[in-house]
């Protein structure tokens, strides 16, 4: 009875491992969805859409003014370690040279890398899995253009539990939503845009939020604002309970320069998000800015 007992047992949990194994194992795009990458994009599009995804703010390597220097190191800290972030350059070595469209896609819309293992999600892959297959090929037309940055960017300093990728499946599992981004029949052009915007390319709750102690974004804190991860402030309060008295005007204003509604400037990691939306259409601005007034109040955690 005994070793029946322990048979049972081994089995048992040698069929969880598998189940656990299938269940977080990575999930590049495949088949039908494949052909939709492989077609030329238009890098003037790609312009934009690296513009609204604020990649510069990240990706271009630190002590240097050229925003399009994608040479990556950039150190972004976090409870659960240091991370670097990657060269994105078209260097063949380096950075993405060797790419193809769908490996951009794969990494944009299921934080999957070439070699099929996954990204942490302090990559905003969460955010970027709503992007248009359209967006995708045009971003990948625009970093081609670049020029080519040689020099790979440190390894990630992270606690060692965390250097096991495979836990990401785990995390996906409780946070990662790649359902499509569909338009509200019940709202205008504008407002749909600008939930494109906001919710996907820009990426905005992933900063604008509290995070559980999984680094999860908490659902009732979403755009209601948060601490920064790397201990050094809190990102403010973007719903009506913070920023009621806005109007669509001074939000897009904000975006364009910079100034406040109290005549004041943003500062902080904002002023880069702000070099970046400076850069797109004026409809952009006034869309997303007709999103965020649309917010639902909530009250600002405590930090």
């Amino acid at each position: 009875m005994r070793r029946y007992l322990w048979l049972t047992l081994v089995v048992s949990a040698a069929v969880m491992l598998v189940i656990a194994g299938w269940i977080t194992s990575p999930s590049p795009i495949s088949g039908a969805e494949i052909g939709q990458f492989d077609r030329p994009g238009d890098p003037e599009r790609g312009r934009l859409v690296f513009a609204a995804g604020d990649c510069a703010s990240c990706h271009a390597s630190p002590g240097q003014s050229d925003r399009l220097h994608l040479g990556g190191g950039l150190a972004l800290a976090s409870p659960f370690g240091t991370f670097r972030v990657p060269n994105i350059s078209p260097d063949p070595k380096d950075g993405i040279g060797k790419w193809r469209s769908i490996d951009l896609a794969n990494a944009l819309l299921r934080g999957v890398s070439p070699d099929g293992s996954y990204y942490y999600p302090v990559f905003p892959y969460p955010s970027f899995a709503h992007m248009s297959a359209a967006d995708v090929v045009d971003l990948m037309a625009f970093l081609r253009t670049l020029a080519a940055v040689p020099g790979r960017a440190p390894a990630h300093e992270i606690n060692p539990l965390f250097g096991i990728r495979r836990f990401v499946g785990f995390w996906n599992l409780l946070y990662f939503d790649r359902s499509p981004i569909e338009p509200d029949p019940r709202r205008d052009e504008k407002w749909n845009r600008g939930r494109y915007l906001v919710e996907s390319l820009g990426h905005c709750a992933e900063c604008h939020s509290t995070r559980d102690m999984l680094g999860g974004v908490e659902a009732k804190t979403r755009f209601a604002g948060g601490p920064d991860p790397e201990g050094t402030g809190f990102y403010p309060n973007i719903t009506p309970t913070r920023i009621g008295k806005w109007s669509e005007q001074d939000i897009a204003e904000m975006l364009g320069s910079g100034n406040t509604r109290d005549h004041g400037r943003v500062g902080s990691s904002m002023s880069d998000v702000v070099d970046n939306t400076a850069m797109l259409p004026d409809g952009d601005r006034d869309a997303i800015a007709a999103y965020i007034k649309s917010l639902p109040a909530r009250p600002t955690p405590r930090p």
